[in-house]
């Protein structure tokens, strides 16, 4: 009785739900501003909630994170620039979409399932918390390692012409988030003396300048032609489309809790494994992916959404945070008088059903918003692109000043943008440059910690990876998948169609 009172909190004090849904609404609107990141929010509300009670302060911050994650994908859509890193890939098949005129189809089909993801990821959490947490606690350096790599070798997946090509994008971003003091011995690497590459390289400023600048740029090119009129008679998708769907979304949900319960990873790997793995199942899409495809927009909107109450689970049972939103949370409750871990379930059950019933409440906020507001925000795509392209740029510097307030960071976003914008001229895809910077940390910080764990010795490392079940499977997951993307292999594998009987 107790813990259904807990839950019902939200619900039953209006102050409560007042605040979650300014949040929600708050939040899917600074999600959708580029730089303007969920984490910033919400680490500025600390010093606004400071004096306030737990539970109205954890109301807001819950509000802005669960409309925050959601919110990036309406300008990836729209604009083809990632509100949030975890947006990028539905930028592949979303923007697509928006050129031929389905920008509200695509943002009804997202609000939806982000959804669904949203509500798989909270039933995990209030009902498989202690499982997935020691699950997720069985994760060695090693582990992270192999799934760094395993995220990597994604570029296979994200890019739609050549392998090589994908492979090389990867790697360049990989080089690029290496840039910077080594946080284990800060020594410098790749600075080349020059005391601004010191601080290392914003990944915003990356992703804003290879997707908004850059596409700024290239609309040069049709500064002429006449923008596409947006079809809004139908913004909610049908059930017979949420029904075909669904399958998908629930393994891609899947996905979002497990790699969102992975302290240190978050959304923006789920939605991209959850990109890969729509790819590889879905035999026969309504478009190809990268041009439209309605799985592309599905997968890594639950998947990101879904890594939301997955990003809870160490939080709330073993006091790790999840991912860096959870991180600050975890400030807000010790500021308050609480102890997040094991014993918090113990000692204060009704914060934990809190949480869980104002996640659900937020959820539902984000629907009622996501699905307002569409008709006007559509209106941008309609816009001449003499005035579309200037917002576009204006929109991209003051994102890329807003993360540290530095000019900086605007010069490496407009530098990235000319770089992006010739990447794309010559074919090379700018996914897998965003996914190497994003990726690079947690591949070298893991891979010299595992060396370290094991005393630098590489015959106990190799001996590691086949002593421990979870290694091994990572590491054979990351032999497939590469082997699958050989040339030898797509070769080998036509040969065996043409050949099986029909």
């Amino acid at each position: 009785m107790e813990t259904l009172l807990a839950f019902l909190t939200v619900f039953s004090h209006p102050q409560l739900l007042l605040l979650v849904g300014l949040g929600t609404f708050a939040g899917v609107y600074v999600g959708a501003i580029p730089g303007l990141s969920v984490t910033m929010a919400v680490s500025i509300l600390i010093s606004f909630t400071f004096s306030w009670d737990v539970y109205p302060a954890i109301s807001l911050m819950i509000g802005i994170y669960m409309g925050g994650v959601y919110g990036g994908s309406r300008t990836a859509i729209l604009l083809n620039i990632p509100g949030a890193p975890s947006a990028i890939a539905t930028a592949m098949d979303g923007y697509p979409m928006a050129k031929r005129g389905e920008a509200g189809t695509a943002i009804g089909v997202t609000t939806v399932m982000s959804f669904i993801g949203g509500f798989i990821g909270i039933g995990v959490l209030a009902l498989a918390a202690p499982f997935v947490s020691d699950f997720a606690l069985k994760f060695q350096p090693r582990d992270y390692m192999l799934l760094a790599v395993l995220g990597i070798l994604l570029v296979g997946s994200l890019s739609t012409g050549s392998l090589v090509k994908g492979i090389f994008a990867g790697a360049l971003g990989i080089a690029i988030g290496a840039v910077g003091r080594d946080a284990l011995t800060f020594t410098e690497r790749f600075t080349f003396d020059l005391q601004i590459m010191e601080g290392g390289i914003s990944f915003i400023a990356v992703m804003i300048g290879m997707f908004g600048v850059s596409e700024a740029l290239m609309q040069l090119h049709h500064v002429d032609k006449t923008a596409v009129r947006q079809k809004i008679s139908r913004i909610i998708p049908s059930m017979s489309t949420v029904r075909k769907h669904l399958p998908l979304s629930m393994q891609t949900s899947t996905i979002g809790v497990i790699i969102g319960a992975l302290p240190g990873t978050g959304g923006d790997i789920a939605a991209l494994m959850a990109y890969d793995h729509a790819k590889r199942v879905t035999k026969n899409p309504d478009r190809p992916f990268g041009e439209g495809a309605m799985e592309g927009l599905v997968a890594p909107e639950t998947a990101n959404n879904s890594a939301v109450g997955g990003a809870f689970i160490p939080m709330m049972t073993l006091g790790i945070p999840g991912d860096a939103v959870t991180a600050i949370m975890i400030g807000a409750l010790f500021i308050h008088g609480l102890n997040p871990g094991p014993m918090l379930m113990v000692d204060n059950p009704d914060m934990f059903w809190f949480i869980v019933g104002a996640l659900v409440t937020a959820n539902c906020f984000m629907l009622f918003f996501g699905l307002t507001g569409i008709k006007l925000f559509t209106k941008i795509v309609e816009m001449p692109r003499s005035v579309l392209i200037p917002m576009i740029m204006l929109l991209s510097i003051v994102g890329a000043y807003a993360v540290n307030n530095s000019i900086s960071d605007v010069y490496w976003m407009l530098g990235f943008g000319v770089f992006g914008y010739f990447m794309r001229h010559y074919g090379y895809p700018l996914g897998p440059v965003i996914l190497g910077v994003i990726l690079s940390r947690l591949l070298d910080d893991n891979w010299r910690r595992a060396i370290i764990s094991e005393r630098e010795d590489m015959g106990r490392f190799f001996e590691g990876l086949f002593s421990s079940p979870l290694s091994t499977v990572l590491l054979i997951a990351v032999v497939l998948i590469f082997v699958s993307q050989t040339p030898l292999w797509t070769r080998a594998k036509s040969i065996l169609l043409r050949r099986s009987p029909r």
